[in-house]
């Protein structure tokens, strides 16, 4: 449902298709009942593996569970502590970090972060990128300068709403996605504010939508195609019998600098 995972999912695709692999795909809308229910259908099936983008509470438990029952098991885009198995993602804090950074040089020294939740490792680690960004540039945080919610267009449009009605808003804004940022800039635009004229913004995972929107968003590129393709040669790897290790490889995200933030090109 969300762009970013369809571009991981092309990769994905195309890699176990090199090998004669097929894949079955179930989108569990962070439902951990509905994730369940779909690793006990796999096991049913036998299934020869799997690759997750694990819902918001999975326990590790669940993952060594799957792997007990010959599920080997590789996570992609949030990882589980514990969880015994390899991941593959994009450094969130670092890329958040190139974003603040980024807004910072412009001359920004209020900076608001919309969007995400730190249900997830993901939500967690772009957090804390913010926050040492803001740091780096010596400004105090505000919590009414964080405002957390879902990551899609909704809460995005939603978002301006309470954004606007700070008593005095930020010049700037980071958001954890791009669905996130381009809801924002419609409800922003709606209520009479320019994005990237009145106020800064800067998406996260530069979807294929970024660069066509009014403004061009100016975000940071994730690695979704090498996420995807690293994370299928790590489960072919394991049913060629490479043993379940825990670590997580981090692929360094870059910022795309167009219009929203009110410097670079439409590019």
């Amino acid at each position: 449902m969300n762009p970013f995972y369809g571009e991981i999912l092309r990769s994905i695709e195309s890699e176990l298709d090199r090998n004669r692999q097929t894949f079955i795909l179930c989108n569990h809308h962070d439902d951990l009942s509905k994730q369940r229910a779909f690793v006990d259908t796999l096991l049913q099936l036998g299934a020869d593996g799997l690759i997750l983008s694990p819902a918001l509470g999975t326990p590790a438990a669940d993952i060594g569970l799957a792997e007990e029952n010959g599920l080997p098991t590789i996570l992609i885009a949030r990882t589980i502590e514990g969880a015994g198995v390899h991941g593959f993602r994009g450094d969130d804090a670092y890329g958040m970090g190139l974003a603040v950074d980024h807004l910072v040089s412009l001359g920004h020294r209020s900076i608001a972060m919309i969007g995400g939740t730190r249900a997830t490792s993901t939500g967690r680690e772009r957090e804390a990128g913010y926050l040492a960004g803001l740091a780096r540039g010596g400004i105090e945080f505000r919590p009414e300068w964080r405002i957390e919610g879902p990551r899609d267009r909704h809460s995005g449009f939603a978002s301006a709403a309470a954004f606007l009605a700070l008593a005095a808003p930020p010049t700037a804004i980071v958001c954890f996605s791009d669905l996130v940022a381009l809801g924002l800039m419609y409800g922003l635009a709606r209520g009479g504010i320019r994005p990237g004229i009145d106020v800064a913004v800067v998406g996260y995972d530069d979807i294929e939508e970024a660069q066509i929107a009014t403004p061009p968003l100016t975000t940071v590129s994730n690695g979704q195609s090498e996420v995807g393709e690293s994370a299928a040669s790590a489960l072919l790897e394991r049913l060629g019998g490479a043993p379940a290790m825990e670590h997580t490889t981090l692929i360094k995200p870059e910022l795309k600098i167009r219009r929203s933030c009110g410097a670079g090109s439409g590019d």
